[in-house]
């Protein structure tokens, strides 16, 4: 299984971050790439470079700020989990983005995308 980790650091507190990266269906707000999503239960569905990729949320801890999905449908991907956490650094915010998959090489693939999406995300919470 490959994994990868992409983090970066944001200047908002961490229940300000939180607030954007907690919100299972909001992730089209920040994301690029992402065109649409929606929630349907538990499935969040993406329309990106004309896929259509369905996540599971697997768990969402808010007390320790931690999200967890899988892709599940839509991807090259035998297996994937991600994991998004949150932790406060004072006034600001670490942010770190661990994902799991098969085939490796696909982490090394995510892992860029997500470091991007991390500071996309940056841009738009600082903002």
């Amino acid at each position: 299984m490959g994994t990868g980790t992409a983090e970066i650091d944001i200047d908002r507190s961490a229940d300000d971050v939180w607030a954007v990266v907690g919100d299972f269906g909001g992730i089209a707000g920040w994301m690029t790439g992402i065109e649409t999503c929606r929630v349907e239960g538990e499935s969040r569905i993406l329309e990106t470079m004309g896929m259509t990729i369905t996540e599971r949320l697997v768990s969402k801890d808010d007390d320790g700020r931690v999200l967890t999905y899988s892709v599940i449908d839509g991807a090259p991907v035998e297996r994937h989990e991600a994991v998004i956490t949150v932790t406060p650094t004072g006034g600001t915010s670490h942010v770190t983005w661990l994902v799991d998959a098969v085939p490796d090489e696909i982490a090394d693939f995510m892992t860029s995308v997500y470091q991007q999406s991390l500071e996309a995300l940056k841009a738009h919470v600082e903002a």
